[in-house]
């Protein structure tokens, strides 16, 4: 998408200049139209001047997610008090403490007052609004509940907070448990057992396959560990760039939903997500067709995020809802899809959809309690069966010292 410059009259003969974003010149001046403007002059911005209006912002570096935050939520306030957005943005701007944080919002504020839409403004900063973040505005300004929708947007972005603090805080300790793992058997492999292998040498016996296995791992790690470390980030790289493809992320989506616990998990927790943004957004009054396809962008699982797609097209064709998300078993269970055929004949969608979200969310949690309570016990006895194995393989020929002196 292109930034463009317009000048433009509108109907009291007065003359206005601003930015917009399109993907060509004539849906740009389609927008100037639109706005009940009179286009003189639209041209597309050359590079050097969209780097000049992205320099402010980046001089001041990256604006947080908390900033973002709290600019919806008291934007939202503003607007709910009959503010004007111009103003409200320039009230923004001016209490703004973060320098980054006021740098992006004067270049918000200087666009909404050009004459750019809001949602065309923030879509120039793909790195702190996100693509469903954009499209809820869009949706509320086009609608004429701006305020409603950003207040729906920051008590959405609290709650998802909350829910991605909670997957975080459930894999705080297996990954600690791994760590110390990893590092304890690097350390026997690398300096407790090599002080043994001298003496095992001078007993000339023949040593237990258990300890030959031991200290030939001990061996290859001091000679090639270096090579091998190389090689596992050599790995990790390309893993990370194999994900970053679009089929790479499908693969790697497909196996984790196919792991039996995970797999629901992941299911769940892209269902809190979904029911949430689309109950949200019905409940705003945008129309159920643009709901789904924001809701969809929600998902953050690009596999169940297609079948949400399929289910999409069903609607534009006139099937329910519910029977359009019946054909995705794997987000959308029976209960779920039963709760929403009833919530369509009784015209309460939006406060079953967000009721929905409550429950999976609380059940998403116990989910994780108990992956986390299983996960731990056995990162324990992996870690304790490796170290042990190690230690009784270094043990062995010290119980079978006796027969060797002998």
């Amino acid at each position: 998408m292109s930034v463009f410059a317009y000048t433009a009259v509108g109907r009291d003969g007065r003359q206005s200049t601003g930015t917009l974003s399109a993907d060509s010149r004539s849906a740009a001046i389609a927008q100037v139209v639109g706005q009940g403007l009179h286009p003189v002059k639209v041209d597309e911005q050359k590079a050097d001047a969209a780097r000049k209006q992205a320099a402010p912002a980046a001089a001041g570096g990256r604006v947080s997610q908390k900033a973002v935050a709290n600019f919806t939520r008291e934007l939202a306030n503003l607007l709910a008090g009959g503010v004007p957005l111009s103003r409200s943005l320039s009230l923004l701007k001016r209490e703004s403490s973060n320098p980054a944080a006021r740098a992006l919002w004067v270049a918000v504020h200087d666009d909404v007052v050009g004459g750019t839409s809001l949602a065309d403004s923030l879509a120039k900063w793909p790195a702190t609004f996100s693509t469903v973040y954009i499209a809820m505005v869009r949706a509320g300004e086009a609608g004429g509940f701006l305020d409603v929708v950003l207040s729906q947007i920051a008590e959405f972005r609290t709650r998802e907070q909350d829910l991605k603090g909670k997957v975080k805080a459930a894999l705080v300790y297996p990954v600690i448990l791994g760590i110390v793992a990893t590092a304890v058997l690097i350390f026997l492999l690398t300096f407790f057992i090599p002080k043994f292998t001298p003496l095992f040498s001078q007993f000339g016996a023949n040593l237990p396959f258990l300890t030959q296995v031991i200290i030939a791992a001990s061996n290859f790690l001091k000679s090639y560990g270096i090579y091998a470390a190389v090689v596992l980030v050599v790995a990790i790289v390309a893993l990370k760039r194999g994900i970053a493809t679009d089929a790479g992320r499908r693969r790697l989506e497909m196996t984790f939903l196919q792991v039996p616990v995970l797999g629901q998990v992941m299911a769940n927790f892209a269902l809190v997500r979904f029911a949430r943004m689309l109950g949200t957004l019905v409940g705003a009054g945008v129309p159920l067709v643009a709901s789904l396809k924001v809701a969809r962008e929600a998902i953050g699982n690009q596999v169940l995020a297609d079948t949400v797609l399929h289910a999409i097209e069903q609607v534009q064709r006139g099937e329910a809802l519910s029977r359009a998300l019946a054909s995705s078993p794997k987000l959308f269970p029976p209960s779920v899809v039963e709760t929403i055929a009833v919530a369509e004949e009784t015209g309460r969608l939006d406060k079953e959809l967000v009721r929905v979200s409550v429950t999976y969310e609380g059940d998403l949690d116990r989910q994780l309690r108990l992956l986390v309570s299983v996960a731990e016990p056995m990162l324990l006895l992996v870690m304790a069966g490796l170290i042990g194995t190690v230690v009784i393989g270094m043990l062995l020929p010290i119980f079978n010292l006796q027969d060797v002196i002998k």
